[in-house]
């Protein structure tokens, strides 16, 4: 039972994240960013790499 509480929690952690994820990269900011950081990486990995760069702007 454990096991299939995990792999749901697992399921809707994804849902969202791609959620998530789609809007983050439709946002004004993040394509902004993106045209001044050209990465050649997935959108899943320029999404996480936006956030860390957002949030170390904001912690100063």
């Amino acid at each position: 039972m454990a096991i299939s509480t995990i792999s749901t929690n697992l399921g809707q952690d994804q849902e969202i994240w791609n959620s998530l994820k789609q809007a983050i990269a439709k946002s004004y900011g993040f394509q902004r960013w993106q045209e001044e950081n050209t990465l050649e990486t997935d959108i899943d990995d320029q999404v996480k790499q936006y956030l860390r760069s957002t949030l170390e702007t904001l912690a100063y």
